[in-house]
């Protein structure tokens, strides 16, 4: 065998290495930093690069860019972008550069929006009680700003009418007033008028619009509770631990621009955290973690409006039991923990007895109530025999509102009854549609009565329907009283009942 000389060896190996490809060169890269910051604002920065092959760069995230994407090999300065950051919270975003098999990352952070003002406590003497006893009778505008359904990018009153009832005007505000209400619950959707997906931006037409209506409330000195109502469920329906970091980012993005917006607003206007929080299509009974979930949503509402300063340092909060359910929020709601004391208040909602309330038709499990309170089951005879509540009357209602008193007012805690009406039932005629309605009035009256006894502030449930089945005060379009014995009861419930506080 014969043996090649180290001389020839090395003349071989500097052959070989020249008529090397360009990908068979072994990459380098140089980044000249690891991490990069930015202001909130839409800005740019540059950031150095160094590799002996051609190069490319991408995003993580969709809100930061670089420019150019792709380069040959040398030195060169890439501009690294970002757009403003509307949330309060700063984020995170990686620009990974790759060199033929060798890729580099680097850190983009860039700061959240300052939100927080000097607390104000100009106009927000009323801590929680006080303010409830200035709550003397509530109207919920139901049907209306809380419809839900595909995006909107339209006028400031589009998507509001979509649920069958009238664009909401002052005068129909200024009749609910001359009726006797002095508060309006504002149940609000949110989802539908979001102008990115991602920061949940609020559309500004839709912040604009919803604090027109509560300057219809506002400016006529009556009290306003606006809230996240049911929202298409991606809150209300999802108490669940796979679903907790999700719904808590989004909702704590809307709640401080909601409490932004709104910051200026004396102690008229109250913020309602969401409204039915419960197990959604999962059905089933909820567990421990379905209720440590939903207290957190409560406590990321308070936490959220609090960071924002000014008035809403001191602004009276609404949280809600598990379903807005006496029972659960006797068994297993603790009260969210607050920066400033005395400024809670609880919110359940009440309809029972269901056959009297909620029931449309009968069930193989039971029929539907047209009567309700021992003095009209006289009157289950003809067209109403077998139609008078079987449980849930008089003694059952004091009886449950006693425990939201020990539980919750007795501890500070006024309670909201953010909803509760029974259905209207015109499918009978002559007397016994007299007996319904009037025994209607008279659990309107009752139930209205026994809450401001017990501390709890009552709000009606009008979901605009006049016909059967509706539970609509007024006419919409036209503000005139369509139900006047609902009203009367109401009215006549508010005047007989007298806080404890």
């Amino acid at each position: 065998m014969r043996y090649l000389s180290p001389l020839v060896l090395m003349l071989l190996m500097v052959l070989f290495s020249c008529s090397k490809s360009e990908t068979e060169i072994n990459p380098e890269l140089v980044l000249t930093k690891e991490a990069l910051t930015l202001a909130k604002g839409s800005g740019t920065t540059l950031l150095a690069i160094q590799s002996n092959v051609p190069w490319t760069a991408s995003s993580s995230q969709s809100w930061c860019t670089s420019t150019p994407s792709s380069g040959e090999a040398g030195e060169k300065q890439i501009n690294v972008s970002v757009t403003e950051n509307t949330t309060n919270d700063k984020r995170d975003a990686i620009i990974t550069i790759t060199a033929g098999s060798l890729s580099k990352q680097v850190k983009v952070i860039q700061a959240g929006k300052d939100m927080t003002i000097p607390a104000d406590k100009t106009g927000m003497e009323s801590d929680a009680l006080v303010l409830a006893r200035k709550m003397y009778l509530g109207w919920n505008l139901g049907n209306a700003l809380e419809c839900t359904g595909s995006a909107i990018t339209g006028s400031a009153s589009s998507g509001e009418t979509d649920w069958g009832n009238a664009i909401v005007t002052k005068v129909m505000i200024d009749a609910v007033k001359v009726a006797g209400f002095n508060a309006v619950r504002i149940p609000c959707a949110w989802n539908r008028y979001l102008e990115n997906t991602t920061n949940y931006k609020i559309k500004d037409f839709w912040l604009a619009r919803v604090k027109q209506v509560v300057d219809y409330c506002v400016s006529n000195d009556m009290y306003a509770i606006l809230n996240i109502h049911w929202d298409g469920g991606w809150l209300d329906n999802n108490p669940t631990l796979a679903k907790q970091t999700e719904v808590t980012k989004k909702e704590k993005a809307l709640w401080e621009q909601i409490a932004v917006y709104f910051r200026n607003y004396d102690e008229h206007l109250l913020f309602a955290g969401t409204n039915e929080v419960n197990m959604g299509d999962a059905g089933g009974t909820p567990t421990q973690d379905n209720y440590n979930v939903q207290m957190s949503y409560n406590q990321t509402f308070v936490d959220a409006v609090r960071s924002t300063g000014g008035k809403n340092a001191y602004r009276n909060l609404i949280i809600q039991a598990f379903c807005t359910n006496i029972d659960q929020a006797v068994s297993y709601l603790k009260v969210s923990t607050d920066k400033v004391q005395n400024r809670l208040m609880v919110e359940v909602h009440y309809y029972d007895p269901w056959q009297f309330c909620g029931m449309e038709k009968d069930e193989t499990w039971g029929k539907y109530a047209a009567l309700w309170g021992a003095d009209y089951k006289q009157y289950a005879t003809g067209s109403l025999a077998g139609r008078a509540a079987t449980w849930g009357e008089e003694e059952y209602v004091r009886a449950q509102f006693a425990k939201m008193k020990t539980n919750f007012v007795d501890k500070g805690y006024p309670v909201i009854l953010g909803e509760y009406s029974p259905t209207r039932r015109l499918s009978f005629t002559g007397d016994a549609l007299t007996y319904h309605l009037d025994s209607r009035a008279y659990y309107l009256k009752y139930e209205t009565e026994q809450a401001k006894n017990y501390g709890i502030v009552p709000f009606y449930w009008d979901n605009g329907g006049t016909g059967d089945k509706g539970c609509g005060i007024f006419n919409r379009s036209t503000t005139e009283v369509v139900d006047t014995k609902a009203l009367n009861g109401l009215v006549q419930g508010a005047s007989a009942g007298k806080y404890p506080f």
